[in-house]
């Protein structure tokens, strides 16, 4: 069984409430295992006091940074120091940041070109820069809806999260292109292949923005492919597929003719 990736969570407390932590942590933990949980921030300001039980349920560490000179954010310097300190300690096989500030693109980019797996997190005003930079990026406003909605129908809308993410049509559009990228000879392409390049190329690519749970029924309400299942050679897992329907291919064609 492999071991679960080990990753540093660093928190930039000026730039995130404290009722997402939960989420943030559930969703590192579908990846791997936190083993650096670290918060920064002044916490000489009043402010900042709405965190000091959370600190505690959910064993983050403090670090404390003090604003030297007004208008400029000191805790970004704290982070990115500890993130160095931590990439050269060779303890972590990736890490996820949490802010809505641009000044961690540069961060996410020299983590990634030193072979770690970077989470972004952020609210819906993070710029995209800092989203292209990561390899998955999570909105904390979809994961706390999602969170809050657990029980809502699959494929209901989120009415009350409105971000700028990639517009669905452009998600619909890359899929049909992976489809016929990655297809067998018989035209089915594998529908965990499918979701592993939508992250690739769109960071920010999660189900939960459209209102689903699972790739396969969001891959379903295109309506231009066919869904196939079959049993793994294993007996207990089932493998999907995905495979264009026939008009939708015809109609391709045609304006390949044009």
């Amino acid at each position: 069984m492999p071991k679960d990736n080990r990753f540093a969570v660093l928190i930039d407390a000026d730039n995130v409430s404290e009722k997402y932590i939960k989420f943030i942590l559930d969703e590192v933990s579908n990846d791997g295992v936190a083993t650096y949980k670290r918060i920064y921030g002044d916490w000489t300001k009043p402010s900042l006091n709405t965190w000091k039980n959370i600190l505690l349920d959910y064993s983050i560490t403090p670090i404390q940074q003090y604003g030297y000179t007004t208008g400029k954010n000191a805790t970004d310097s704290a982070m990115i120091i500890d993130a160095m300190d931590i990439l050269y300690s060779k303890n972590v096989e990736g890490f996820c940041i949490v802010s809505s500030d641009s000044d961690f693109t540069r961060l996410a980019v020299r983590l990634r070109e030193s072979g770690m797996s970077v989470i972004g997190m952020g609210e819906k005003k993070t710029p995209s820069a800092f989203i292209s930079a990561c390899n998955k990026f999570r909105y904390l406003e979809v994961l706390a809806q999602n969170n809050v909605s657990s029980d809502a129908h699959e494929g209901e809308a989120v009415e009350q999260v409105t971000v700028k993410m990639t517009p669905l049509d452009t998600i619909k559009n890359a899929v049909q292109t992976i489809v016929q990228e990655i297809s067998d000879d018989d035209g089915r392409a594998f529908v965990g292949e499918i979701g592993n390049m939508l992250v690739r190329r769109y960071p920010d690519f999660d189900v939960r923005n459209y209102g689903f749970k699972k790739l396969t029924p969001l891959l379903q309400s295109f309506k231009i492919f066919d869904i196939y299942s079959e049993r793994n050679s294993d007996g207990y897992n089932r493998l999907v597929f995905v495979k264009e329907k026939t008009n939708t291919v015809n109609q391709n064609i045609k304006k390949k003719i044009k």
